[in-house]
């Protein structure tokens, strides 16, 4: 089970009489929401330069697997390494949209001193699964992606050490610090106190960001969720 089904579902059990919606979405349209006051907090990837009217707090680092068409050569590994990767056609998300996912793959290649043949550029990690499927290249994702069950494609281990931080990517929850909600408070601090709990199934675990609002107001989560939760 991933952070999220999870983190509901102990939410649940301390506030059962607060409903929670989910919305899927990016970050960047994610935390214009939470900075009006629509959502109440968000999952996100944290960027350089955040807005000073933002409290984040770091979760984990998200590490990334290689998607690959089932008929690959490379598909019945179970690790790869970059060098392994210079001579595959990559499909990269468009940086506007994914710049952490972005950066990523382009750093990968880049501190190694080694070129990245990017031959499609996408928005969506769906439509980049989708293509990988009918073999018009390789991608880099987030290990949430796996998670994407799409015929013809293969997911491999990237092979590096656990201390480059360039295969990872960063998860951070954002509220706006000059409100007060007793219910995205509540939720901020189930994260806190158990986020070591979560992080140790994030091998497996799906950790798309999320937006989540929690009512009397509303809550974020992100690269992928909003949530709005109602008190009855």
């Amino acid at each position: 089970m991933g952070l999220v089904p999870r983190l509901l579902h102990d939410f649940r059990e301390i506030a059962p009489d607060v409903t929670v919606q989910v919305l899927e979405d990016r970050t960047i349209r994610l935390l214009p929401r939470v900075l009006s006051g629509r959502l109440d907090l968000a999952l996100i990837r944290p960027s350089a330069a955040p807005s000073r009217r933002l409290e984040l707090l770091f979760l984990l680092y998200e590490t990334a697997v290689v998607a690959v068409p089932s008929s690959h050569e490379l598909a019945q590994r179970t690790s790869v390494s970059i060098m392994d990767l210079v001579d595959q056609t990559l499909i990269v998300p468009q940086r506007r949209s994914r710049p952490h996912s972005h950066d990523l793959t382009m750093r990968l290649f880049s501190e190694r001193g080694l070129p990245a043949k990017v031959v499609h550029l996408a928005d969506e990690k769906q439509t980049i699964v989708n293509l990988v499927a009918v073999g018009m290249g390789i991608a880099i994702v987030p290990r949430w992606a796996s998670r994407l069950q799409v015929e013809g494609v293969s997911y491999i281990a990237l092979d590096a050490p656990e201390t480059d931080g360039l295969k990872k990517l960063p998860l951070a929850v954002a509220w706006t610090g000059s409100t007060r909600d007793s219910v995205r408070d509540a939720m901020i601090d189930l994260l806190r106190n158990k986020i070591d709990v979560y992080s140790r199934g994030r091998l497996r675990a799906f950790r798309s960001p999320a937006g989540l609002t929690s009512s009397p107001r509303h809550s974020t989560f992100e690269p992928r969720f909003h949530i709005r939760t109602t008190a009855h």
